[in-house]
């Protein structure tokens, strides 16, 4: 089958399945529209998150003029997630999670659907987020305490003190929702990676292939036969490497490495604190 009719079957599989549950265990526009924007070339980067972690934060990337996606708001984003030795700020995890939806439609039409899907899991922490704010005015509460929804550490023990977990049956509880974006978020980090490499034997592979490997490798490993296909007849119409050098406002290789590495750096920092704060508590097998 050629690769217009595998396009063609990606689309009847992805609109069957992806409209499913993506990350929940089952499963579970478009190029030119993700690199419009109304970004200014001269616009700088501003962040607002309360990170009080005493590292020095390395400075941003630099923003590429007339796109939706960034990289170097990802890679700020990320930076300001990590605090103290062991926890991770939700609202830059949720931020950074803002951007990489973004990176994924730009990887074709098929990839976009699956974004939707994340989106939606950042929506329910997001939700979950405000109505505890609104709880707690109602109950005029100290405001300077500690919500429980300001970290991942907070969250997992506030949610296991009121029961909201049940690590039995399919629940909607933040932590659940976490451990969903977590196992995504280790599968574009080995993309990113891939993409990152140098070596002759990883360049003449697609950003196609490498998806899919990186796939098969991560979210893969969660999901039913049916899942893997449709989701890897998903990468058959990403775009070639120049794409993405172009996405990065790159023209080499070797520079779109240097961004990518930083950004696949501070992705393994939030995520190896993630996957800490969830393994203490027995969570990553959650239903």
């Amino acid at each position: 089958m050629g690769k217009g009719g595998r396009a063609t079957l990606a689309v009847i599989f992805i609109t069957i399945f992806l409209s499913s549950l993506w990350l929940y265990g089952g499963l579970d526009h478009y190029w030119d529209y993700c690199l419009k924007g109304s970004i200014k070339k001269d616009q700088s980067v501003s962040l607002h998150w309360s990170n009080t972690s005493s590292e020095v934060i390395t400075p941003p990337l630099e923003v590429c003029p007339g796109q939706k996606f960034q990289f170097a708001y990802l890679l700020m984003h990320l930076q300001a997630a990590p605090i103290s030795t062991n926890d991770v700020l939700l609202k830059p995890y949720l931020a950074s999670w803002d951007e990489l939806i973004k990176f994924m439609e730009t990887l074709g039409p098929m990839v976009g659907i699956i974004s939707q899907e994340i989106e939606s899991k950042t929506s329910i922490i997001r939700k979950l987020a405000k109505k505890e704010e609104e709880e707690r005015n109602q109950q005029a509460q100290d405001s300077a305490l500690q919500g429980a929804y300001v970290s991942v550490r907070s969250m997992i023990v506030s949610e296991l003190e009121q029961g909201l977990v049940n690590f039995g049956r399919l629940t909607e509880s933040g932590c659940r929702t976490l451990l969903r974006l977590h196992r995504a978020l280790l599968w574009l980090k080995l993309f990113l990676h891939s993409l990152a490499e140098e070596k002759r034997e990883m360049m003449v592979r697609s950003p196609s292939e490498l998806c899919r490997e990186a796939y098969r490798l991560t979210l893969a490993q969660h999901h039913s036969w049916w899942v893997r296909k449709a989701a890897e007849l998903a990468f058959v119409a990403m775009p070639d490497r120049k794409a993405f050098y172009k996405l990065m406002c790159v023209k080499t290789q070797t520079e779109a490495a240097a961004s990518l590495n930083r950004v696949v750096k501070a992705i393994q920092k939030v995520y190896d604190r993630t996957q800490v704060a969830l393994e203490e508590h027995d969570m990553l097998a959650l239903p």
